[in-house]
């Protein structure tokens, strides 16, 4: 049988092919859109630490991905036989349709969500935390923007897999595009004309959602934008100067003097059967500037972060002016009974924990917006008020990928300050920098303790330690055997406090 041209050309200005691809698109999308929430909410459950709702995820998981969407959609569809009051929706070959697709696809996204959660640094986690965030928080401002950002390309697959997939809702009668075909070669027999109008249709749909996707795509990166340098309008000059003194004073609790700004009582904690941290007890007063130094393994980095919760400990218990922060129950590390002093504790880490997705402007104001401190008008002169005070705010519309190290711990330093806490934690803010970056964060850390504001700083830069210092703790073993003034500590009979100077020296 000769190829019919004319008929075939006919086909691609046939109003059911048309009709039929609308109808494909809607199912498509709103698949791929209500899975893709699903299965989110499934890849969160699957990495749960609640023993029932880890097992229900991997159950659904399982099970989804191991039914052909076949035989679901056909079970979905009849299923009025046994639950006659599903008869109103799932008679639908529409809605019988979109369920059955959705339930099975989310067992697939989930795995893909999954993939991009757990490719989020844990970093980015103990930032969030650290600034306060809960939660929901966390997963809403943080995790779920660079999970997808990080997914997307596997989405935008499995999106073209889903308008695919929709051709086998012609078995419950949908007209869709393959049925549509099916019904006319059934009338002229012109198969192979009809299905290369069937793949056209779809080839066609497949390539604008593709090239959809990947603006989308483009769009997302952040990596392709290149922001201009910041400008200070005339008022925000004005409101940055007037700012400026209560930013010098970032106590944000009135302190009595006897009362210590922390308290650390009788603390440990463990991994496994190493004992890291052994009976630490630590009193930091108001305006203490207090380096913490001792050998790798020491314990150092552990004891900083047990103070804010990011670690939990055995046993102990944290106080903040005289107020109980973080203490023991029944072996697990609870923060009561006043978990809002979070706010009032600053962490600055190692390797800066940035939100890549964000700008250095959105990166400060993100906690202030989030606690609801002030205006937006309001939290975004503060934000260019600490910026301006460790010299980043020209750089407020870059992003972190485009700053040098030395410039993105300044920003960690701003975005902390920016929630006005009255202690600063420091994890050693210099180890992760070039050593010509090293001196720009370390002037920003001396200028913050001639201002007076209490500060611990795990650091192995010894000359800092020792000249901005009014405390040096000394730790090996963790446990604290000095706690002293720097001239003390140099003058110390310590063999093992002389040997370790000695060996940071040359």
């Amino acid at each position: 049988m000769e190829f019919d041209w004319s008929y075939a050309y006919s086909l691609l200005f046939d109003q059911d092919f048309w009709l039929a691809c609308w109808t494909v698109a809607k199912l498509g999308f709103l698949s791929w859109l209500l899975a893709g929430g699903l299965g989110f909410f499934l890849a969160l459950a699957k990495q749960s630490s609640i023993r029932p709702i880890n097992w229900l995820s991997r159950l659904y998981i399982w099970f989804f991905r191991s039914l052909p969407l076949l035989v679901l959609l056909m079970f979905i569809y009849n299923l009025p036989q046994v639950f006659p009051a599903s008869a109103n929706v799932l008679t639908e070959a529409f809605y019988a349709g979109l369920i059955s697709l959705v339930l099975s696809e989310a067992a697939y996204m989930a795995e893909i969500h999954r993939g991009g959660i757990l490719a989020v640094p844990r970093g980015q986690y103990e930032a969030a935390k650290a600034l306060g965030l809960r939660y929901a928080g966390i997963q809403r401002l943080i995790i779920i923007p660079q999970a997808i950002r990080i997914a997307l390309p596997t989405l935008s697959n499995e999106f073209i897999t889903i308008v695919k997939l929709t051709s086998l809702v012609s078995v419950i009668s949908l007209t869709e595009i393959l049925l549509v075909g099916q019904r006319l070669y059934t009338h002229n027999f012109l198969i192979f004309e009809t299905m290369l109008a069937v793949a056209f249709y779809y080839v066609l749909m497949v390539t604008i959602f593709d090239k959809a996707l990947g603006w989308l795509e483009q769009y997302l990166d952040v990596s392709q934008r290149k922001p201009k340098a910041y400008q200070l309008s005339a008022s925000e000059k004005a409101a940055i100067h007037a700012a400026q003194p209560a930013s010098a004073s970032t106590t944000s609790v009135a302190s009595d003097s006897a009362t210590p700004a922390l308290e650390v009582r009788q603390l440990n904690k463990y991994y496994g059967e190493h004992h890291v941290l052994k009976n630490i007890n630590l009193s930091v007063r108001s305006g203490d500037v207090i380096s913490i130094i001792g050998p790798s393994g020491s314990g150092k980095t552990s004891l900083i972060r047990t103070l804010n919760g990011l670690e939990p400990f055995a046993d102990g218990s944290v106080w903040i002016h005289g107020q109980h922060f973080l203490g023991t129950q029944n072996g697990q590390c609870l923060t009561a009974p006043h978990p809002e002093l979070i706010l009032d504790i600053g962490m600055v880490f190692q390797s800066f924990n940035l939100f890549p997705h964000r700008t250095v402007l959105d990166n400060v104001t993100l906690a202030l917006g989030y606690h609801n401190r002030g205006t937006a008008a309001s939290r975004r002169i503060e934000a260019l008020t600490q910026l301006s005070r460790v010299g980043m705010v020209e750089h407020a519309n870059k992003y972190p990928h485009q700053l040098s190290g030395g410039q993105q711990q300044r920003v960690a330093i701003a975005r902390a300050l920016a929630m006005h806490p009255s202690i600063m934690l420091f994890d050693e803010p210099t180890s992760a920098l070039d050593p010509e970056l090293v001196n720009e964060v370390l002037r920003v850390l001396e200028s913050l303790a001639a201002e007076g504001i209490t500060m611990l700083i795990v650091t192995h830069e010894m000359r800092f330690a020792f000249n901005v210092s009014n405390r040096v703790i000394f730790m090996e073993n963790g446990a604290i055997l000095h706690d002293e003034s720097p001239a003390d500590l140099r003058q110390s009979s310590d063999t093992r406090v002389s040997e370790f100077l000695r060996q940071l020296n040359h």
